[in-house]
C-alpha cells in the first residue's frame, strides 16, 4: 500500500488550489476558448476550408467576418478548421517526449550508478544540437511529414524532461515509503508506478505546460516553414506562411490564426505558472527543495 507524506498529501491538494488564482483563471478560460474553436469550429463554419468563395484579399463583410485569403477562401472558415493540427500535433509530441525523457528518468533516478551516468551521458548528446536545426536535418533526411515534426519534437525535448524526472525521482528514493517497498521485494516497475510516479504529479505537472507551450510554437514555426503541413491543409501555421503578400491588403488573413496561437501558448504558460509557484511554496514550508 502507498504510504505519502503529510507535506506530499498538502502538495497534492494544493495543485487543484492553484487553479483558483486570478492568473490560473485567466489561463483556463483562454484554454477553453480554443479547445471549443478547435473542437465545435470545423461543425460550424460557414464554408468548406478550401472552396475559393470569393476574389482573393477581400476585406470582411457580412458574406465573410475576416474577409477572403490570397486565392479567395474564406479566411474565419479556415480558421475555424486550422486549429485542430496544432493542438493534436503538439500534444502528440509532447506525450511522446514524457513517455521517452519520463521513462528514462524514473529508470536513471531510481537505479542510480553507472546506468544512471549511461542514460544521462546519452540523452546530453541531444543537447549540443539547436531544436530547430535537429528537425530541419531530420526532415533533409527523412523528409518532410507531420510524423517527423512529431517525432523530432518528441526527441529535442528528451533530455530537459529526462533530467527533471531523475532530479525528482531521486528525492524519492531514500524515502521510508520507497525502502520499504524495496524490502517487500516488489518489482521494479511496481515501485516506479505506485511509489515514484504518483508522488511527482505536481512535478510533472508544472514541468508539462512550459514543454506543451514548446511544442505549439515549434510546431507552428515548422509548418509555417513548409516542414509539417503543407498548402491547402486549414493550419493557423500555413494560413500565416501563405498569406504573407496581402498583409498590408487583408490584415485578418494573417492577425487571426497569430492571435489564437498567442492565446493558446499564453493560456497554458499561465495555467503551468500558477501549478508551479503553488507547488514551490508547498516545498519551501515543508523543507523539501524543489526539483
Amino acid at each position: 500500500m502507498t504510504t505519502v507524506t503529510v507535506s506530499e498529501s498538502r502538495q497534492r491538494r494544493r495543485v487543484p488550489s492553484a487553479l483558483r488564482s486570478w492568473q490560473a483563471r485567466i489561463g483556463i478560460v483562454g484554454l477553453l476558448c480554443i479547445l471549443a474553436l478547435v473542437i465545435v469550429g470545423p461543425w460550424i463554419a460557414p464554408y468548406p476550408p478550401t472552396d475559393i468563395v470569393g476574389i482573393p484579399f477581400s476585406k470582411p463583410t457580412s458574406d465573410h467576418w475576416l474577409g477572403t485569403d490570397f486565392i479567395g477562401r474564406d479566411v474565419l472558415s479556415r480558421v475555424m478548421h486550422g486549429g485542430r493540427s496544432v493542438v493534436l500535433l503538439a500534444l502528440v509530441a509532447t506525450a511522446l517526449a514524457y513517455l521517452m525523457g519520463g521513462t528514462l528518468g524514473l529508470i536513471a533516478g531510481f537505479v542510480r550508478g553507472k546506468l544512471d551516468s549511461l542514460i544521462m551521458r546519452s540523452v546530453d548528446v541531444l543537447l549540443a544540437f539547436p531544436a530547430m536545426l535537429f528537425i530541419l536535418l531530420l526532415a533533409t533526411g527523412v523528409g518532410a511529414s507531420p510524423a517527423v515534426v512529431v517525432v523530432g519534437i518528441a526527441i529535442i525535448q528528451t533530455p530537459h524532461i529526462s533530467r527533471v524526472i531523475r532530479a525528482a525521482t531521486l528525492q524519492l528514493v531514500g524515502r521510508g515509503f520507497v525502502e520499504a517497498a524495496v524490502a517487500r521485494g516488489e518489482s521494479t516497475f511496481r515501485i516506479l508506478r505506485r511509489e515514484i510516479v504518483p508522488n511527482i504529479a505536481s512535478t510533472l505537472l508544472a514541468d508539462a505546460g512550459p514543454r506543451f507551450t514548446f511544442s505549439i510554437l515549434m510546431v507552428a514555426a515548422l509548418n509555417f516553414l513548409g516542414v509539417g503541413l503543407r498548402p491547402p491543409q486549414p493550419d493557423w501555421a500555413v494560413m500565416i506562411s501563405e498569406n504573407r503578400p496581402g498583409l498590408q491588403v487583408n490584415v485578418w488573413s494573417v492577425l487571426a490564426p497569430a492571435i489564437l496561437i498567442a492565446i493558446l501558448a499564453v493560456s497554458i504558460n499561465l495555467i503551468a505558472d500558477a501549478v508551479a509557484r503553488t507547488r514551490g511554496r508547498s516545498l519551501e514550508e515543508s523543507g523539501v527543495p524543489s526539483s
